[in-house]
């Protein structure tokens, strides 16, 4: 499995691309594997600020929903449109053309508390 080393990641499995203050959020490879195959995204955060660990929108795939935590503070500002016609890409690429939401970064001092990839990889038994 891959996990990028310039990401960061959360305990519920999301991954982060922090660039200044705004970041593009997604789910790792390790979830979308575990899902399975999915098959809608359900988001409806966009313009709202959404606490760290908040739910921001669910996954679904063949047998499960699940919920889609915010890794830090934020103000949701895009959403991978993409994703509407084609929610498949998030198990084909889950780093690029899966990605979820762009958020607008509300404190950049969360960000020490996420997981590098080794972190993470530690995390998940890998």
């Amino acid at each position: 499995m891959n996990f990028p080393s310039e990401l960061k990641y959360t305990k519920d499995h999301e991954w982060i691309r922090v660039d200044g203050n705004e970041a593009v959020v997604g789910i790792t490879e390790f979830a979308q594997r575990e899902l399975g195959d999915i098959v809608y995204i359900d988001i409806n955060t966009i313009g709202a600020e959404v606490a760290k660990d908040e739910v921001f929108g669910t996954v679904e795939a063949v047998k499960t929903v699940s919920d889609l935590f915010m890794p830090l503070t934020g103000t949701v500002l895009e959403l991978n449109e993409k994703l509407d016609s084609s929610p498949e890409l998030v198990n084909q690429d889950p780093y690029g053309d899966g990605w979820m939401v762009k958020i607008e970064i509300k404190s950049t001092i969360e960000i020490e508390s996420l997981l590098s990839a080794d972190e993470y990889k530690d995390q998940i038994g890998l």
